[in-house]
């Protein structure tokens, strides 16, 4: 195996280098529910993960007195340096940055080659139970190693073990690093903070909710997690963590975070030992959690994002469409196509509703993200039913959710009549839908009618009194008796 080594040791020194720096993170995402592959996270790359972070890294440095230099290297590889903020905590006023500079010019095998050109290096290779070493003046590196010795003499070297070089050349790093040109009236040590955003960090929101079906109605109980992930190139040990839930929008280039103002904001974190404790935030909600937590780079993590809900109030509904068109057909004018739609199976849809209010256990403001429902089996046991995504919900909104489709309540819709006047002005429509229930026990279902021919419409006959959805929807609610059937007859007349 080829090797590279220094000959001489490099003390690299830094004044980021102080024990137990303070994190604080407020992390931002933009992934959508289900986006992210939690099985393929090791793939997602640099740039794969939709979210960022604000890093605030607070820390006693070593500030030279007058103009000096600081230099910091613990901070991400996906640091988006354009962000990048010095603040002395310990003298604000007689503090000053005059440069900042990020490098990241870091070293490798093929770099620190390219820096030798021209300079004496030391080759090593294996030649028996005997090491060869060869001096000389390195000319070049493509495809072999051009040595040149004192005599003149130049060797080509394709096959080597270690390489030596006697230092490590201006212009590379082991790391990335912050250097700042400061100017300060009050030299020696200071509590500063460093604060940046990186790429490479996101977090979303699993609901999971465990349904009791009883005759009338249901309850459940809601538990809450957020998944944060962590690729950005950096730890954070015992960091303070804030989430940001809503659309925070971004500019193409971002502007630098204020260090003072975000330490004031660090301050009204919510207590020790406590979980998530939900706050307001321009027109955003921040999640802060009341205890610190570690960050490892390439890692995810799981908290709670707040107390199981128990006893939720809920609604099962089984709503029936069997329309092959839930939006509107015309263009220009009505569509008078008489076989459209004219006969079509439909299918029964299992939703779920509930209020998010206090009075029924919630009342929260609700992040985007995934909701798996559990139920209980015959024997007891715990089964998955279904799953839907939520986009951001505040409190006191209805949540809707789909878990699946009904297999023992099935059903058809068929045109029964249809006329078109001789004038062309009116289209008069008869449906007939049936639906049959296969249950060992009675089913309450809506069916859901919608009005596609034109936007001018009223009902002039029904078997079954109808609620008017929206200005294209209508909704019928049936009662079907166990292994029984139902049937919705309406006419419709269209006018234009």
């Amino acid at each position: 195996m080829r090797t590279l080594s220094l000959a001489i040791a490099m003390a690299m020194t830094s004044a980021s280098n102080a024990a137990s720096p303070d994190y604080t993170l407020t992390i931002y995402s933009s992934a959508r529910p289900g986006q992210v592959d939690v099985n393929a996270l090791a793939n997602y790359g640099a740039t794969g993960l939709p979210g960022y972070a604000l890093v605030r890294d607070r820390r006693t440095m070593a500030v030279p007195q007058g103009r000096g230099e600081v230099r910091f290297t613990d901070v991400a590889k996906l640091i988006d340096a354009t962000t990048v903020s010095f603040a002395s905590l310990t003298d604000p006023n007689g503090t000053r940055v005059l440069e900042q500079n990020f490098q990241f010019d870091l070293v490798s095998a093929e770099k620190l080659m390219d820096k030798y050109i021209g300079q004496t290096i030391t080759v090593e290779r294996a030649n028996g139970t005997e090491i060869e070493r060869i001096n000389g003046t390195l000319l070049g590196t493509k495809g072999a190693i051009l040595l040149q010795s004192e005599s003149g003499e130049v060797s080509s070297l394709t096959r080597y073990d270690h390489v030596r070089f006697p230092s490590l050349p201006g212009g590379l790093i082991t790391r990335p690093t912050l250097v700042w040109l400061t100017d300060s009236a009050r030299g020696g040590e200071h509590d500063a903070q460093v604060a940046y955003q990186t790429r490479g960090m996101t977090w979303w929101a699993d609901y999971n909710v465990t349904l009791n079906e009883r005759e009338g109605g249901c309850t459940m109980d809601l538990a809450a997690w957020v998944t944060i992930v962590n690729q950005s190139g950096a730890s954070y040990p015992q960091a303070k963590l804030k989430l940001v839930a809503g659309e925070v929008n971004r500019a193409p280039a971002a502007p630098a975070p204020g260090g003072m103002r975000m330490e004031k904001m660090v301050a009204m974190a919510a207590p020790e030992d406590e979980g998530f404790q939900e706050s307001e935030l321009f027109e955003y909600h921040l999640y802060t959690l009341g205890r610190r937590s570690d960050l490892p780079e390439n890692s995810t993590k799981q908290l709670e994002l707040f107390p199981a809900s128990v006893g939720v109030g809920c609604k099962k509904q089984l709503v029936f469409t069997s329309s092959p068109f839930n939006y509107p057909l015309w263009g220009g004018g009505p569509n008078m196509d008489q076989g459209l739609g004219a006969t079509h199976k439909g299918e029964v849809g299992a939703f779920l509703e509930f209020q998010n209010r206090a009075e029924n256990k919630m009342g929260m403001p609700l992040p985007a993200g995934r909701i798996r429902v559990n139920q209980a089996a015959a024997d007891g046991s715990l089964e998955f039913i279904g799953e839907d995504a939520i986009a951001h919900t505040p409190r006191n909104e209805k949540l809707r959710i789909k878990l699946g489709t009904s297999f023992d309540i099935v059903g058809e819709r068929k045109q029964v009549d249809f006329n078109l006047d001789s004038g062309g002005r009116t289209i008069t429509e008869t449906f007939e839908i049936e639906v049959r229930n296969r249950k060992k026990t009675p089913a309450e279902v809506v069916v859901r009618e919608y009005f596609y021919r034109w936007s001018g419409w009223e009902i002039v006959q029904t078997s079954h009194k109808g609620d008017k959805r929206d200005a294209q929807t209508m909704d019928f609610n049936l009662s079907i008796p166990a292994d029984g059937t139902s049937k919705v007859r309406y006419t419709v007349r269209y006018r234009w």
